[in-house]
């Protein structure tokens, strides 16, 4: 039987790694801020409503037709520098932090994982209810601290 895939709502629905994930708006802007914060493309999540828009869509689309803002004209701008880092995509990566958050929201609402505090890290982890070993080891995610859009 497949694995249930995440939804939040329908206005943006999105395969990848034969998931299908689909969310409301407000939950993939979210998602999409917080991942390029991870990544490292922005400095903080207090993004105006032009650059969040801006990298919506190019989570979304793969690419941003008309920049809504400077963090857009930057994108477009820089795009020969920024599509790939160390060989890694920056759109692969900003859907792979997206759809990773869902994934693991899922499994902390179908009751497969839990959020523990580790006092050793100062960070959230997954944890198996059941006490066994942690099921999720995060890989280590490339950076783009060094090409940080930057106001």
């Amino acid at each position: 039987m497949p694995e249930p895939s995440y939804s939040s709502g329908d206005d943006y629905v999105v395969e990848f790694l034969g998931f299908r994930f689909s969310f409301n708006a407000f939950d993939f802007e979210q998602r999409v801020t917080a991942a390029a914060v991870k990544l490292g493309l922005v400095e903080g999540n207090d993004l105006d409503e032009d650059e969040a828009s801006d990298l919506v869509e190019l989570t979304a689309d793969g690419r941003i037709a008309a920049p809504r803002s400077g963090l857009g004209l930057y994108l477009v701008r820089h795009w020969e520098q920024l599509s790939l880092v160390g060989g890694e995509s920056l759109v692969y990566w900003l859907r792979k932090l997206v759809f990773r958050g869902a994934w693991l929201d899922h499994w902390v609402k179908d009751g497969r994982l839990e959020v523990a505090w580790e006092d050793e890290t100062g960070e959230f982890a997954y944890v198996d209810p059941r006490g066994d070993r942690a099921l999720l080891e995060v890989a280590p995610i490339p950076s783009w601290h060094e090409l940080q859009f930057r106001r």
